[in-house]
């Protein structure tokens, strides 16, 4: 509770995004049959790991292809829009489909059905666009709390408001197994489970959006005692924006039973039952500023704590609490071409015998992007 007051009070001194992020990364432009879109993140990345055994500087770096994403998306009459994204990163899991869906718009933005491939309807950083993100990478709450990303499954959406939207609303049914896969977490070809994710934004003035989001589901097989691993998370966010100020931030609250850990399982966490429980939690926040020439300095913190669950963090395994404080800028060339530098200074927190577990594992990121 400490955690959420201090994250309000921070947002208050401040001020939101007017945007509004579609279901998929880009919208069609026009109705005039099949659009290419796209972007492509070439990156570098230089990481500070401290001395080896020698003495030695351990600087490892290296370029590489952060997202390269290419698809169609087009509207068919009447009411009917469609969208396919494919990534072509091998670094980002590719080449594989990302997303693919189809949406159907009998009342226009105020009720409409998807299916298909899609982003969960959780979390306001996941939520936000990959070609829109503030800082080059996503929080290690989001990327370990609001994971698995994409889902296949049915969503209703929609928003109510004339000038802007005042609510705007996702509720899906998903599979709960992953992008492009079918199957449970085991292969076991049944899935008669299924998760339930939702999110509800409210914008109560122009400049101000508070959302929620919600997510249960089981994971694998209910087992002969009737027990089921499972991981049900809820989450609140707040967004202000101001005399070109954009504030951001979003706590995660969750419950974790069984081997489940984003990063890689469990901790070895003592439990009364069949399953290991873990309630973790985190929470970033960011403030920007954009000049009117394009430039946009930012400053992102960021903490997470596993509650003793096993993840992974820069290649390093471990089950503390991981805090980030992200120093950097964004430089618009233009409409379509954005540069990003951050550099980010981490700091874990104590061992379970109480010792200090802080690692060498500062990083410096460089990216480019270009949308089409």
């Amino acid at each position: 509770m400490k955690k959420i007051i201090i994250l309000l009070a921070i947002f208050m001194g401040l001020g939101s995004l007017n945007l509004t992020y579609s279901q998929g990364c880009v919208e069609a432009s026009s109705d005039d049959g099949v659009q290419v879109v796209g972007y492509i993140q070439p990156q570098f990345d230089y990481y500070f790991f401290g001395e080896d055994s020698k003495g030695n500087a351990i600087k490892p770096n290296t370029f590489y292809f952060k997202r390269a994403r290419i698809g169609v998306v087009g509207n068919i009459p009447y009411d009917i829009s469609y969208y396919v994204m494919a990534e072509l990163s091998p670094v980002a899991g590719g080449p594989q489909l990302l997303d693919a869906f189809v949406t159907y718009s009998p009342f226009g933005k105020m009720v409409k059905f998807s299916m298909g491939q899609f982003k969960s309807p959780f979390s306001l950083e996941l939520n936000t666009p990959c070609q829109a993100l503030h800082t080059i990478r996503r929080s290690t709450v989001v990327n370990e709390m609001a994971a698995p990303f994409r889902e296949l499954g049915f969503m209703v959406l929609g928003s109510f408001g004339k000038e802007r939207d005042i609510i705007s609303y996702r509720l899906a049914v998903l599979n709960g197994t992953g992008i492009n896969n079918v199957l449970s977490a085991t292969n076991y070809d049944d899935n008669k489970s299924k998760d339930i994710a939702g999110r509800v934004v409210v914008s109560p003035l122009e400049g101000i959006k508070i959302g929620g989001s919600y997510r249960h589901g089981l994971v694998e097989k209910i087992d002969i005692d009737g027990d089921s691993k499972s991981k049900t998370s809820w989450a609140v966010d707040l967004t202000l924006e101001k005399y070109n100020f954009l504030v951001q931030g979003e706590y995660i609250n969750g419950k974790y039973i069984g081997d489940i850990a984003g990063g890689g399982g469990c901790g070895g966490k003592d439990a009364d039952g069949t399953y290991p429980e873990y309630k973790k939690n985190g929470f970033w926040v960011m403030a920007l500023y954009k000049f009117n020439f394009g430039l946009q300095p930012v400053v992102k913190y960021e903490t997470y704590d596993p509650d003793g669950s096993a993840y992974k963090y820069l290649n390093q395994t471990q089950v503390i609490t991981q805090n980030t404080m992200t120093f950097g800028f964004n430089y618009f060339i233009n409409e379509w071409t954005r540069v990003q530098l951050n550099y980010a200074y981490n700091s874990e927190g104590k061992n379970a015998d109480g010792s200090v577990g802080e690692y060498k594992n500062d990083a410096l990121m460089f990216q480019v992007q270009v949308k089409f």
